[in-house]
């Protein structure tokens, strides 16, 4: 089948003409591909998918990655298979998980503006949410392109950036947030992951300034210094007018690099059901390889 754009933002669009259900061919791969090198955000309405449905289509873009499961083994996990990331307000049992629960933590860490797995090495390339469930109201999810970011940096910020790394690290969000109760162990379990300030994007050869809350540092800066000039960097890179908002709807599917782009989730009532379903690939050189 052939893959049809409706542009939605100049790095997001609407896609159609691929059933994403079935199993993708080669050229089709190809050409989700080319559209995400151009777009970084596309859209895709009204397809569910079976969870074993969505983990195929996620492994047609290369290995999947299991995000922050490595330091949290949660009893709440519900899922069929460890790849998919329950991107929900619903515990273990089944029901609409309590106010304060670890679950609703992880829910506002995702409110803040970020990219899947920036604290690993390798990072995340390719992340798709799907929605299964929606409440009433809220719960929009925002994405910010980092490359039309870079673009309109001043040319003595962009050659400040240039040289500078910064260290991105698994727990950041979540102390931020007040959650405090980690063993040494899970502190350790994730080591932070260090990436230039100033990146290029594989597919489109575009500058990316790749930034979001997980960054904690800048190496050889002090750390207060550090944390104002990234904090800077992050509310430039998140203007409203490098901003695609998308409402959700039962059914869709949105697929965003990780590497061109941020993304958070809205408020929503936490005692209404929000259902979404995360897959997200590895930054390999086999996922490379294949976005080429």
């Amino acid at each position: 089948m052939s893959l049809q754009l409706k542009p939605l933002q100049p790095f997001a669009a609407e896609a159609s003409g691929i059933d994403l259900a079935g199993p993708l061919s080669l050229d089709e791969v190809k050409q989700i591909n080319a559209a995400m090198n151009q777009y970084a955000v596309l859209v895709w309405r009204g397809q569910p998918m079976t969870q074993q449905q969505q983990l195929a289509f996620a492994k047609s873009f290369g290995p999947l990655d299991i995000g922050m499961k490595k330091t949290f083994q949660r009893p709440y996990e519900r899922l069929e298979d460890e790849r998919l990331i329950d991107i929900s307000n619903v515990d273990g049992t089944g029901q609409v998980a309590k106010r304060d629960s670890p679950k609703n933590l992880s829910n506002f860490a995702n409110q803040l503006w970020h990219s899947d797995s920036s604290f690993k090495d390798p990072r995340a390339a390719y992340s798709m949410l799907h929605a299964v469930v929606l409440p009433s109201k809220g719960g929009n999810t925002e994405f910010t392109d980092l490359r039309m970011a870079y673009d309109s940096l001043s040319d003595e910020l962009k050659q400040e950036c240039a040289s500078l790394q910064a260290e991105h690290y698994v727990l950041h969000t979540r102390l931020m947030l007040g959650d405090d109760a980690y063993t040494d162990e899970q502190k350790k379990s994730i080591p932070p992951a260090v990436w230039p300030l100033v990146t290029t994007h594989p597919g489109s050869g575009r500058k990316v300034l790749f930034v979001g809350v997980h960054a904690r540092q800048i190496l050889g800066w002090p750390t207060a210094e550090a944390r104002m000039f990234l904090s800077d960097l992050l509310e430039h890179a998140t203007q409203r007018q490098f901003v695609y908002a998308h409402q959700w709807q039962v059914g869709d599917t949105v697929m965003w690099d990780n590497r061109a782009t941020l993304h958070r989730g809205r408020r929503y009532p936490l005692n209404e059901r929000r259902e979404l379903r995360r897959t997200t690939v590895d930054d390999t050189p086999e996922a490379i390889l294949q976005a080429a």
